[in-house]
């Protein structure tokens, strides 16, 4: 069965986070009108859409995902003015603008909070507040054990209101109470202001976390989160998605992608398959390969025939009713090479082969910026270099731990995982500061600039930057890249991934092959005697028509044939 076209599947999405993309004005921090004075980048590199990470105003304790105003632009940023100009700018370059949709939580600084915490009666209810009990000791505990995200617990204590408030992030970052109907109309309402000024779609924030089950129990002490299965896709989820979608979204040609913790593709199917309320969904499965023992706060071995499992399951799921959203990276997750790929001896190869595999397989990809160069973690000498409060809280909890001295125990793992490596400055060249900034930027740049940045790139034809926009037009030139179906040739070979896409259409049957080598160690694999008539279409090394039956692979080497 091939999947029904849309606009939105065949588009590739290029994330910006502003404040580390570029900065116009040398206060050190990224901003709209850098945004625009490097469109052309992304334009230049084949991106359709582009999804901007917040802008809105903020107390900035979240880097923007604690919101105080959904109607107005963060000053570090610009103005509405510095936005709408982007907005125009985007769309002259035939590309679309999609906006981050963070309605999980707000602000405590945002009017509605200050409101419910006075208990003013239109905004009592906003929140969810609950009483808290006393131990054994008479010392008042939370209303019940459920755990933040960023660590602790998700009960903050309001002295003005008397009650605790839940945050299911960072304690300046209280959770809405959608039971309540006035807020529901409120973020339609905001969704609808936005859809008005002409943006193109949403990617929304945690979107599975809006319902919480009923009472609100204490969770399974032993759960990836405490407390998760009372407040991921609980009981209202469908209906309120539902609601959005009939009341706003589906009188606009927009996409939406929901960011949803702990998906499966059944939860996948049911929110965002063909008659679900959104039109893709972020799962986190790739994401956690390379955690020891299912612990994100260590570093564990990773195998291809998991990634190969995982990939398998999506792409077989969401075949006949839903759509992949493809990632490696976002402004959450560490960067890809340091983590799948070699980021020294092989990062060009590796960068290229991780590349490949977003960009054939069924889906839509996203880039995050600095991928397209192959940009890599930084180096997080002290506690004094981060920014990122998860991390930061997460470190701090870790020093109190047994046999743990300071830092210097820590930084391995805390370096590794710190969402501050998605974070650096925009490497724009070999100037200062990678051509970010005039001033003194907002968190370090990463050390290695002067070797990796665009300005390098972009004139370098055997570039990561140019063999990704070679991806691109291959897809686009493609229908079989983008909606063919998938099969595993090799599902158990250790360091070879080889897969085919195959896609019947009036004109016939298109199939392409697919060899990709996850190895710093030369190797060779032999596929059946079929795929000896194929002609090869791109490889991240110098070849020339190699056979692909018995190739023998480079360290990480990635090809892709066209079969007759």
């Amino acid at each position: 069965m091939t999947a029904e076209r849309a606009w939105w599947k065949e588009a590739v999405v290029y994330q910006i986070y502003p404040r580390s993309f570029n900065d116009s004005d040398g206060d050190g921090i990224g901003d709209l009108q850098g945004v625009i004075e490097r469109l052309d980048h992304v334009a230049d590199l084949g991106a359709d859409v582009i999804w901007l990470n917040p802008v809105y105003e903020s107390p900035q304790m979240d880097n923007g995902y604690d919101i105080s105003d959904y109607r107005a632009i963060h000053e570090e940023f610009g103005t509405m003015a510095d936005w709408e100009d982007l907005l125009e700018e985007v769309h002259d370059r035939d590309m679309r603008l999609v906006m981050d949709l963070v309605v999980n939580h707000t602000s405590n600084q945002h009017a509605w909070f200050r409101k419910s915490r006075e208990r003013d009666p239109a905004y009592e209810d906003y929140y969810i507040w609950r009483e808290g009990g006393t131990d054994e000791h008479g010392d008042p505990v939370p209303p019940n054990n459920w755990e933040s995200f960023f660590g602790g617990s998700a009960w903050a204590f309001d002295q003005e209101r008397g009650e605790y408030y839940l945050h299911l992030y960072d304690r300046s970052q209280p959770d809405l109470d959608w039971t309540n109907e006035a807020v529901r109309r409120d973020v339609f309402d905001v969704v609808q202001w936005w859809l008005e000024k002409g943006i193109d779609g949403f990617r929304m924030d945690v979107i599975n976390l809006l319902s919480k089950g009923e009472g609100m129990p204490d969770g399974d002490p032993d759960g990836e989160w405490i407390g998760s299965e009372h407040f991921i896709n609980g009981p209202e989820l469908y209906g309120y998605l539902d609601d959005l979608d009939d009341e706003t979204l589906s009188n606009y040609d927009v996409m939406t992608v929901g960011e949803m913790p702990q998906l499966t593709v059944e939860a996948a199917r049911k929110y965002a398959g063909a008659d679900g309320p959104l039109d893709m969904a972020f799962h986190f499965q790739h994401t956690k390969l390379d955690y020891a023992d299912g612990e994100r706060w260590s570093i564990g071995d990773w195998v291809l025939r998991d990634l190969k499992e995982i990939t398998a399951r999506w792409q077989h799921g969401l075949a006949d009713d839903g759509w992949n959203a493809l990632y490696w990276e976002n402004h959450d997750q560490p960067r890809s090479v340091s983590r799948y790929g070699d980021p020294d001896e092989y990062r060009r190869e590796s960068a290229k082969l991780l590349g490949t595999y977003l960009f054939t397989l069924q889906g839509t990809p996203y880039l995050y910026q600095g991928q397209e160069l192959g940009m890599t973690n930084a180096t997080w000498d002290s506690m004094g270099d981060l920014r990122d409060v998860d991390a930061i809280n997460h470190a701090e909890e870790l020093l109190e731990r047994e046999g743990v001295d300071g830092y210097d125990d820590l930084k391995d793992v805390v370096g590794y995982r710190t969402r501050d490596n998605a974070r650096t400055p925009m490497q724009w060249s070999d100037d200062e500061n990678a051509g970010f900034t005039d001033g003194e930027p907002w968190i370090q740049v990463n050390r290695n600039y002067t070797d990796i940045n665009a300005a390098a790139q972009r004139s370098d034809e055997d570039s990561v930057y140019n063999y990704y926009r070679r991806l691109i037009e291959l897809r686009e030139e493609r229908d079989v890249l983008v909606y063919g179906d998938y099969t595993d040739l090799l599902p158990d070979h250790e360091t070879v991934f080889a897969y085919t896409r195959s896609l019947e259409s009036d004109e016939g049957t298109a199939r392409a092959l697919v060899v990709l080598h996850f190895s710093d160690e030369a190797d060779s694999v032999e596929l059946p005697v079929e795929y000896r008539e194929a002609s090869l279409l791109l490889s991240n090394y110098d070849r020339t028509d190699p056979e692909p039956a018995s190739p023998s692979l480079a360290p990480y080497e990635a090809r892709v044939y066209e079969l007759r």
